[in-house]
């Protein structure tokens, strides 16, 4: 299928205010990857120096390399095929809240794999990653480079991975609640149409009419 093709299949759910199904299948799975990511680091930081320790920092890598490749994707699937646009991109200053998340969860799904896939790279032996624990990865060219220059490495690919945890320890939260908050209160569109869709022939639930709430109410 063409460029062309793809942009007219998509641009059929956007109509209806919906993202595409891939849009959808990006957004869901990136997210059940960063928060078993953000819970693993958690686990996988606590542990005594030893094999367990290791074991779960190949499990964090094995995980976070596809959340690279996946951001990737994702991108250049948002680049080519716009989402729809819906009740939430009129909110004015909000809008703007939320575009500026959007944002810095790109830099997080990139920095994050970057910085770690860096951090493994500068250890004296760095053992062999695995894309998601199969497809051998290689590590980035830093064995030849003095052991000094490599503890440095080491220290910063560090510590702009901690800081990036942190930030998506607060975003995360912040865009869940911005979403529901979206869906329940202001009755809004944008939820509904990162859901998966229900065929009508299938769903049992009475059909409803969609009411965004009067933003008058909040005297805005």
């Amino acid at each position: 299928m063409s460029v062309a093709g793809i942009r007219a299949w998509a641009a059929r759910h956007a109509e209806r205010r919906r993202y595409s199904p891939v849009g959808i299948a990006f957004h869901w799975i990136m997210a059940a990857l960063v928060i078993f990511q953000l819970g693993w680091g958690w686990y996988a930081g606590r542990l005594m120096a030893g094999g367990d320790k290791l074991h779960a920092y190949e499990v964090h890598s094995a995980v976070g390399l596809p959340i690279l490749i996946l951001a990737i994707g994702r991108l250049v699937w948002r680049i080519v095929i716009p989402g729809p646009e819906n009740d939430a991109d009129r909110q004015g200053v909000q809008t703007q809240i939320a575009y500026a998340i959007h944002y810095i969860f790109y830099l997080c799904f990139f920095g994050l794999p970057l910085s770690g896939w860096a951090m493994w790279s500068s250890v004296a032996e760095p053992g062999p990653l695995y894309l998601a624990g199969v497809l051998p990865w290689p590590q980035l060219p830093f064995h030849d480079l003095p052991l000094e220059t490599r503890w440095q490495i080491m220290s910063a690919a560090e510590s702009v991975h901690h800081v990036l945890v942190l930030v998506l320890f607060v975003t995360v939260p912040l865009h869940v609640g911005a979403a529901l908050k979206h869906h329940f209160w202001d009755r809004h569109d944008v939820l509904r149409g990162m859901l998966p869709e229900i065929p009508d022939d299938v769903d049992p639930r009475p059909a409803s009419e969609h009411k965004p709430r009067d933003p008058g109410i909040l005297g805005t």
